[in-house]
Order: C-alpha cells, then sequence, then structure tokens
C-alpha cells in the first residue's frame, strides 16, 4: 500500500499540534534543531562506509564487531601501593586498559617535600616522585601486555622517563610499550592550567617526544590531542572540535618543521574527547571530528591513510556530574557512554557517580566500569558498525557541526594558528563566555538540572566517601624520596642534571625555535639558550633529544623535581593571571539577580566604594572554571573582584587580600585541598591582624567537612550548583546587607 502523504501533510499536521508555536530550539552551538528531519536536507551527503575515507562512520570496517573499545578507568589516588591494588582490582574485574591519574604536585614538576605542594600530595591523583613509585605503580602488571595512558603535560618528560625506565627494570623493552601520554600543552595554556615552562620550550618537548617515539615506541601514541578539559572547562561542542583540531595542526606542523616525516609520526597521534548530555550532539561531534581531521591530514601532505585516522579516547563528562541527589549521575554517565560508543570511540571512561564530591570509591567505580560492560555485552550496540549511519538528524547535525567547527578553525589560521591564537586569548575567552552562559541559564532554570534547579530533593541522601590522609601520604613519600637519594649514586645523578639542563639550553634540532610567545605571561629565572652546550645528543640525531636526556636521569635515580628543575633553571616558570570575561551574567533580567543587584548597592552605599571579593585559587589546582564564574558573575552585579593568580600558597593569598583591603576571600578549591588550604589561609590573616576579612569556601567540597571547616573559621560554603544570585545574599548578608542566612540545603 503506498503512502500518498507529502510533507506538505506533515507541515499543516505540525502547525496544527504546535498551535502556531515554534517548536524549534537553538543550542548552546548555534545550531537551529528542527522537530523533525527526512530525506531532503540529507541528500547530497555521502557519508560512505566504515574504514573508509572521509571516516566519518568510523575508522575501521567492521568497528565493535571486530573488536570493541578498551573499558579504561581514570584512576590514581593516595601513593602507588594504594592506585596499583585499585589498578588490579578492576583488571580482574573486567577493565581493559589503565588510565593514570597524577597528583596536582607531579603535575606541576614538584616533588612531595616541596613546601609549596603540602596540600596537594596524592589528593586528586597518586602521588609519583621516581621510576621507584612509578615501578611500584605498575607492580605484577606486565608492561608488555597491558595499554597504559597517562594523563600528563608539564610533568611531562620525567613521567615518560620513569615509565620507560620501569620498563626497562621489569624486562619490557620500550619498543614493546603500548599506550598513551598525553602530551598535549597548548590546551592547558588554553584552559586547564597544569604547565610549567613557557609555550616555546613546551613546544619543543612535545616534539621531542614525538620524535623519541616515532623512533623507539612504535606502540605507544606520543600525544592524545585533548579537547576533554576544554568541555570541561564549559565548551560547546562546536569548540571543543574545532580547538582541539586546531592543536592538532599545530602539533603536525611543529614536528613537521622539526625535521620529521608526517607519515612517520602521524599514525601514532590520538585525540580524547570529553561526552556531555546532549546525546545525539556528541554523536555528532565524534563523527564530524574524523571527517575533518581525515581532510586537515590530506591538507598537510599526508599520504598514508592510516595518518588520517582519528583515533579517540572518550570519557564521560565530570561537569554535568552533580552534587545533589547523586544517583542520578548514575544514568547521566549513562547516556554519555552510549553517545561514546554511538558515537565511535576507541577506548572510554566512565566517571563514578561521587566525583562530585570526592574520589570514586571502590563501590561507585564498580558501577561505572559496570556501565561499559552491560552496554559492551548486553546492549547489542557492538553487533553493527555505526548503526546510526544514515539517520536523517544524524546525519545532517553531523553535517552542521562540520561547517561550524570549520569555519572557527579557519578563525585560527587567521590569527596564524592555534599557538598564536591562544597568545591573543581567543579560545579561553570564547569557552569562557560559553561557560557562562550556561552556568546563567541554570541558575534561572532555563536549562534544566534534574535534582538541581527542578525536582530537588528535600533531604539529600548521605554518602560514604573517599578520604585520602594527605598528611600521612605526604610523609611516606618524604621517606621514600630520602632513601632512594641516599641510595643513589650522587655524581652519576649530578652528571645526567647537567647533562639535561645544557641539552635545554641548546638549540632545537631545526636550530630556529621559532614557535609563537604566548602572551599574558611572564619567565622567572629566564635562561637565555646557550650555543656552547655540551649537551650529549641522542641517538635519534639532530641534537638533544630532552626525553633521551630525561631517561639518563631516571636511570640515574633523579627525581621528579630536580628533573623538572633542571628543565626550569633553562627555560623559567611559567606564569598567567586570570581575567574573567564580563557581561555575561549582566544579561539576566530574573527577579533573584535584580535583589541582588540592589542589594550589593546598598552595601556599596553603606560602605562608600564598591564591596571588595579576592576569589583565590590555592594550592596547585589549576581548573578555574568555578573560580572565573564567581568572579565574571560578582563583577556583573557590581562588586570590585580581585581574581587571584592561580596556584598561590595561602600565606601569598593572605598577603593579597591584606595589600588590596578586600572585605571578603572567596577560596575555590576542586581538587580535595581545602581541609589544609583553607585553615591556613585562615590562620594567616588572623596572624596579618585582618581577622575581620571573612573567608567563604566554594567548590567540590564533601559536606562531611563542612562542619570542620565551620570551626576552622569559614562562614560560608558554597557546593556544586549553587545559583550564584543566593551566593551573592549570603556574601551580602556576611558584609551587613540584611538578609536572612542561606537555608542549609542551599550550600
Amino acid at each position: 500500500m503506498t503512502n500518498k502523504h507529502t510533507r506538505d501533510d506533515w507541515e499543516a499536521l505540525a502547525d496544527k499540534e504546535a498551535k502556531g508555536a515554534d517548536l524549534s530550539r537553538e543550542t548552546p552551538e548555534g545550531i537551529r534543531l528542527k522537530t523533525v528531519y527526512g530525506p531532503g536536507g540529507v541528500a547530497h551527503i555521502d557519508s560512505g562506509y566504515p574504514g573508509l575515507p572521509p571516516y566519518t562512520r568510523g575508522p575501521y570496517a567492521t568497528m565493535y564487531a571486530g573488536r570493541p573499545w578498551t573499558i579504561r578507568q581514570y584512576a590514581g589516588f593516595s601513593t602507588a601501593e594504594e592506585s596499583n591494588a585499585f589498578y588490579r582490582r578492576n583488571l580482574k574485574a573486567g577493565q581493559k586498559g589503565l588510565s593514570v591519574a597524577f597528583d596536582l604536585a607531579t603535575h606541576r614538576g614538584y616533588d612531595s617535600d616541596h613546601p609549596r605542594v603540602a596540600g596537594d600530595v596524592g589528593k586528586a591523583g597518586v602521588a609519583i616522585d621516581s621510576v621507584e613509585d612509578m615501578k611500584l605503580l605498575f607492580d605484577g602488571i606486565p608492561l608488555d601486555k597491558m595499554s597504559v595512558s597517562m594523563t600528563m603535560n608539564g610533568a611531562v618528560l620525567p613521567i615518560m622517563a620513569f615509565f620507560i625506565v620501569a620498563g626497562e627494570e621489569q624486562g619490557v623493552e620500550r619498543v614493546k610499550l603500548t599506550g598513551t601520554i598525553q602530551n598535549d600543552i597548548l590546551k592547558e595554556f588554553a584552559v586547564r592550567n597544569t604547565y610549567i615552562y613557557p609555550p616555546e620550550p613546551s613546544m619543543r618537548i612535545v616534539s621531542d617526544i614525538i620524535a623519541f617515539c616515532a623512533a623507539e615506541m612504535p606502540k605507544f601514541n606520543s600525544i592524545s590531542i585533548s579537547g576533554y578539559h576544554m568541555h570541561e572547562a564549559g565548551a560547546t561542542a562546536v569548540q571543543e572540535l574545532a580547538y582541539t583540531l586546531a592543536d592538532g595542526m599545530e602539533y603536525v606542523r611543529c614536528a613537521i618543521a622539526d625535521g620529521l616525516d608526517i607519515d612517520d609520526f602521524a599514525p601514532r597521534l590520538s585525540f580524547f574527547f570529553g561526552i556531555g548530555m546532549n546525546l545525539f550532539m556528541e554523536i555528532a561531534k565524534l563523527r564530524a571530528a574524523r571527517t575533518l581531521w581525515a581532510r586537515i591530514m590530506t591538507d598537510l601532505g599526508a599520504k598514508s591513510e592510516k595518518s588520517k585516522l582519528l583515533r579517540t579516547h572518550c570519557q564521560t563528562s565530570g561537569v554535568s556530574l552533580t552534587e545533589q541527589d547523586p544517583y542520578n549521575n548514575i544514568v547521566r554517565t549513562t547516556v554519555e557512554a552510549l553517545a561514546a560508543v554511538l558515537g565511535g570511540t576507541q577506548s572510554l571512561h566512565t566517571n563514578s557517580f561521587d566525583e562530585a564530591i570526592a574520589l570514586p570509591t571502590d563501590f561507585s567505580a564498580r558501577i561505572a566500569r559496570n556501565t561499559q560492560l552491560i552496554l559492551a555485552e548486553e546492549s547489542g550496540v557492538t553487533a553493527v558498525a555505526d548503526p546510526l549511519g544514515g539517520s536523517w538528524y544524524v546525519e545532517a547535525l553531523t553535517r552542521e557541526l562540520e561547517d561550524k567547527a570549520w569555519a572557527l578553525i579557519e578563525e585560527v589560521e587567521q590569527h596564524g594558528g592555534m599557538t598564536k591564537a591562544v597568545a591573543e586569548g581567543l579560545p579561553k575567552h570564547r569557552i569562557e563566555e560559553a561557560a557562562a552562559e550556561r552556568a546563567a541559564k541554570v541558575d534561572t532554570g532555563e536549562t534544566v538540572i534534574v535534582g538541581v534547579n527542578r525536582y530537588r530533593l528535600e533531604d539529600e541522601p548521605h554518602l560514604d566517601i573517599l578520604e585520602v590522609d594527605n598528611a600521612k601520604v605526604r610523609a611516606g613519600q618524604i621517606a621514600r624520596l630520602e632513601k632512594m637519594r641516599s641510595g643513589r649514586d650522587e655524581t652519576k645523578a649530578r652528571a645526567a642534571l647537567d647533562a639535561l639542563e645544557a641539552g635545554a639550553k641548546a638549540p632545537p634540532r631545526n636550530g630556529e625555535g621559532d614557535q609563537a610567545q604566548l602572551g599574558g605571561g611572564d619567565r622567572a629565572e629566564h635562561s637565555p639558550p646557550s650555543a656552547a652546550s655540551a649537551a650529549a645528543t641522542s641517538p635519534l640525531g639532530g641534537g638533544s633529544n630532552l626525553l633521551a636526556l630525561a631517561v639518563d636521569c631516571a636511570r640515574a635515580r633523579c627525581s621528579l623535581g630536580e628533573i623538572s628543575d633542571a628543565l626550569e633553571r633553562a627555560f623559567g616558570r611559567y606564569h598567567t593571571n586570570p581575567e574573567p570575561v564580563r557581561g555575561i551574567y549582566g544579561k539576566r533580567s530574573d527577579a533573584r539577580w535584580s535583589e541582588a543587584v540592589e542589594g550589593t548597592q546598598r552595601v556599596a552605599d553603606r560602605l562608600g566604594r564598591k564591596p571588595r571579593i579576592l576569589v583565590a585559587k590555592m594550592g596547585q589546582d589549576g581548573h578555574d572554571r568555578g573560580a572565573n564564574l564567581v568572579s565574571s558573575a560578582f563583577g556583573d552585579l557590581g562588586f570590585e573582584v580581585i581574581a587571584g593568580p592561580l596556584f598561590q600558597t595561602p600565606r601569598e593569598t593572605a598577603a593579597m587580600a591584606v595589600e588590596k583591603d578586600v572585605d571578603v576571600v572567596g577560596a575555590s578549591s576542586l581538587a580535595a585541598g581545602h581541609k589544609t588550604l583553607i585553615p591556613e589561609l585562615i590562620a594567616a590573616l588572623k596572624e596579618a591582624g585582618r581577622a575581620d576579612i571573612k573567608v567563604v569556601a566554594g567548590g567540590v567540597i564533601p559536606p562531611q567537612d563542612y562542619a570542620m571547616l565551620r570551626k576552622a573559621g569559614v562562614q560560608a560554603i558554597f557546593g556544586p550548583g549553587t545559583n550564584l544570585a543566593d551566593a551573592a545574599d549570603e556574601v551580602l548578608r556576611l558584609l551587613g546587607h540584611n538578609k536572612p542566612p542561606m537555608d542549609e540545603a542551599a550550600e
């Protein structure tokens, strides 16, 4: 029987059902979604087949029917021994690969005994100070059989060196090592901020690692170009897609300029995307990424089809996890994991439901891991390659993402490439604007978050959380460092460090050192390159390969901090100051926001000036999305906002608060250092005679810690999901505005 109905019939029916209303929706990416998609909109689109150019439908012909994605869990906490035990339990339970999370001290190139990291050791990842720690981390885990992914960028040289030497001493030649090192420094300067050195030498490090791995570690992915941290910072799908691929273009050009043949290293490049809650948008994002990368690599001169394949790891969103009604996060993670799989990821990490509050427990990690196992074993999604291929909606959405992302890539190219675009602050500013736009819509309820701004529970469930004894971990790490140093050949260790420093001061292999310099920062203790360097040269040829020299340091039992210090003497340490966006929150016109604006003005009238707040990020946590949102919102309300520099100690924050004569310090915490850092800040303010300065705290702070912080002197606590107008009311109340205190549940 023939269906004689036409599109006109459907439009008439749709208009009748909509009663004249426009039911189309515009996404944060600026894509106007229709209520229905048909064949007419995709008649010109041919996505081909999986495994064939342009690889829209997947990098491999049979996809998961031939080989399921690798099930990973990103984990690391406390000590190498405890992380090792966690890994071994997970591997026994079905996990197929390891993804290592390092603590913030390690990321920033500090040994655990450094005074700047007292509150960070072991708190948000595993502390790795030496090759001895790395050997313990993989004890009983055969490195010739296990794929290891390591999220490391700033201290990438010592971490890679420790991994290589740990393999050697396990009896595994480096040619057999498999896995991925992130090694993506551009996105650190744009959003994540766990950099150490200035951009020019940082790009040299990236290139040296690519060269070393291409020559000596053919099974190892020398870089994982990461959009995940852009996603977490608030990027839209278009921004994440465009800026990630633009970063990839920059790394490829850097390696080519360093004398490498594109087809020698490009097949070992990999990507890393975040997966959010818009199911079809995320599926289309991965399909568009493959299509665009094939185009980009062809344009850059790749001849091998393997060079044109975009292979990616994905992680479900951390920013979508909520402290409120946290069991909802299990559902969110499942939706996001399904999107990653339907989009064709090669490996996947699923977040645990309690990670908006603390590090995952064994209980929550098991649920996260089993989410993947159930998708792989029970859902049937592995049977067919790209099951959504040919969907009118998915194909149209993929093409729209391609076009919009390409426009952003062309804008970056017009700025001279991603390094120069980052220097001008282009990606960072755009991403921060998108983050503020979304946060404001969540505050007003325009964007619904179940359990946060709608369908909220009256009583939140109590959760058992994983707690790390930071002082105990640090003491153990210091003891191990002392033992290692006392037992090594000091002459060999010093010679290796001197050779590394000299190699870092020598010109790079191409002798040009022409990578663009990022603006907005300074080089502390910077030493210019020395042409007279007597650095040892690598068998890789052409100059001093820094990874080869770092491996010599690792064998000589030099510590991570010592290796980083040697590089810092050559390169300097990079610093920036946050510059939050303005005017986004100011667009709000709802009653709650108007009340907060009026309250701010009343306090300003009483003080004779704007109320003054210092937004502080203490410790080595560079994730500044929350701090930037607070700075943006309070600035738009009428506060004078001092955005404190990243990586301050509590005493440095206290000194700045006194110098700027602020009324309030807002301490932003994400990486579990609040129990150490915030009490130290309050004590330092008292010592300075300014106990009158109010201290409030916000971020990922478990409710179990609220009483301890209040006892220490914290006067208000704002957990994830707090409406910033409510937070402003509480701060204004502390400053004398006659508003009743926030309800406990709102914290």
